[in-house]
């Protein structure tokens, strides 16, 4: 997370945008990522260039070309003002559109690239604040990056788009993803999933930087994600990017649609948040999802979806709505069963029902399951969320009280210890066959046990008494406070 002076500039930058008259938060990110891209080639060419000095050898992988020298962030920073705004528009963007070939993955980001800064002096003034900040590691890179989308939820914008990042930690923690995944977000809007997988494996498997064949899979083919979101689509491009991510294979995809059946089996973890309630194109929907479960409620095809997307022994961890858990209807009921019985439901991890405010206050649970087609259901572990370090009404400011490293810390023992726990507990563990006979609900309130203090009975001559002794009092002082006022 980034403080002080760091966050400043960023902060100077974001302001001259809305005071140059940009003052869609989408579109500020948009300029602002294109801008942190053209710096970044030139950054990637200069690596290019220093390897080729150490060499001996030709710059292999060159961005630029000798002709488009002019075209590098170092030089158009020292452009004036009028040259560089023309440069920009003129000869960089559609450079930027062109870059790789067709089909390359720059292309595939930036082919809808579009210039809208609206003059030359809040481009230059932009470009120099962007260039005083430090953008030396990935670490910085990704705090930067990071810090810009929360302010598309900040401005209370596309706030859909954006999973509570330690929500998205918590779920990576648990799934525990090795340099051997494969891992997918069907609905990868900023790539949040993602990047923190990514950052899981880079920090607790350093192999991936060392070893050559791990190395190759963690930068081109370990992480997936698909949106229909144009815009989305390039800002988790640029977020995986600036997380030291080279080729990430982000895409455009209606996930839903008769496409997706092309990665059938192809994942071994899937880390989602699909949308709840979204709008459905019935027609454009595939068939497969709908005879498996036939509704029209996006957050059951997902569910239909995951299961078609992971390999044999692949895990999930995806949020839902609470009603998935408990509705009634024949499509929620199948699923339920399909989870419990024919593969191994491993975990109901219940939210609190402010974690996405103010955009939302559906109250939502993760799910945690590997497929297996063979059952494998035994016990399945509840934690019931009551404080995740965040206030729960719309200001979400930060607190003290959160059970997030409980969640992690029981979550390694719900296999043992937490077999012994109380339904009175936070997290408890419900044998299949209750689950079973109480219809596949999966509500923790369905299992969890309240227990009520005794209040004492008093014979209500008692309590008379007591009330009109209360009177004599109240009388008496009145009677007090009139004499001194007299």
């Amino acid at each position: 997370m980034i403080t002080g002076e760091l966050k400043s500039k960023v902060d100077r930058v974001w302001d001259a945008f809305w005071s140059g008259g940009i003052s869609n938060p989408l579109q500020v990110i948009e300029q602002i990522t294109y801008l942190l891209f053209i710096r970044r080639l030139d950054e990637l060419q200069t690596l290019a260039e220093n390897r080729a000095l150490l060499t001996g050898h030709d710059v292999e992988d060159a961005v630029f070309s000798p002709g488009q020298e002019h075209l590098r962030w170092s030089r158009l920073k020292n452009a004036g003002s009028a040259t560089m705004f023309a440069r920009m528009g003129g000869e960089v963007f559609p450079f930027l559109r062109e870059l790789g070939g067709e089909g390359s993955t720059y292309a595939e980001h930036m082919k809808d690239a579009t210039f809208m800064i609206p003059n030359a002096g809040l481009l230059s003034k932009v470009v120099d604040l962007i260039d005083a900040i430090p953008m030396n590691d990935r670490d910085t890179n990704g705090d930067i990056y990071e810090y810009l989308l929360s302010k598309i939820a900040s401005a209370g914008v596309n706030g859909q788009f954006r999973t509570p990042r330690h929500i998205i930690n918590l779920m990576v923690d648990l799934m525990a993803p090795t340099p051997e995944d494969e891992i997918c977000d069907p609905a990868a809007g900023t790539a949040g999933f993602l990047v923190s997988a990514a950052e899981y494996v880079r920090e607790r498997h350093p192999s991936v930087l060392t070893d050559q064949r791990q190395r190759e899979h963690f930068h081109r083919s370990m992480f997936h994600g698909y949106d229909f979101d144009s815009t989305m689509l390039r800002i988790g491009s640029m977020n995986m990017m600036m997380h030291g991510i080279e080729s990430p294979d982000i895409r455009y995809r209606d996930s839903l649609s008769e496409g997706a059946s092309a990665d059938k089996e192809k994942y071994t973890l899937i880390l989602a948040n699909p949308p709840f309630a979204g709008s459905l194109d019935y027609e454009a929907t595939s068939n497969e999802l709908l005879q498996t479960v036939k509704t029209k409620k996006t957050e059951l095809l997902f569910l239909a979806l995951f299961l078609k997307l992971l390999q044999p022994g692949g895990r999930a961890a995806v949020i839902v709505p609470d009603g998935v858990l408990f509705g009634s209807t024949a499509a929620h009921k199948t699923l339920r069963k399909m989870l419990v019985e024919d593969q191994k439901l491993d975990a109901i991890v219940k939210l609190p029902s402010g974690v996405f405010k103010p955009y939302a206050g559906v109250s939502t649970a993760v799910l945690f399951f590997t497929k297996t087609n063979s059952g494998g259901t035994d016990e399945v572990w509840f934690y019931d969320v009551t404080a995740d370090g965040f206030s729960l009404d719309d200001k979400r400011t930060p607190i003290e009280q959160s059970d997030l490293d409980v969640v992690r810390t029981r979550w390694t023992e719900r296999e043992g210890s937490e077999r012994d726990r109380a339904r009175t507990e936070q997290s408890f563990t419900v044998p299949k066959a209750e689950i079973v006979e109480n219809g596949y609900d999966l509500s923790i309130n369905r299992y969890k046990e309240v227990v009520y203090e005794e209040v004492e009975h008093r014979a209500p001559l008692d309590i008379i008494a007591d009330i009109e002794a209360l009177e004599s009092e109240i009388t008496q002082g009145l009677a007090e406070l009139k004499a001194m006022l007299s």
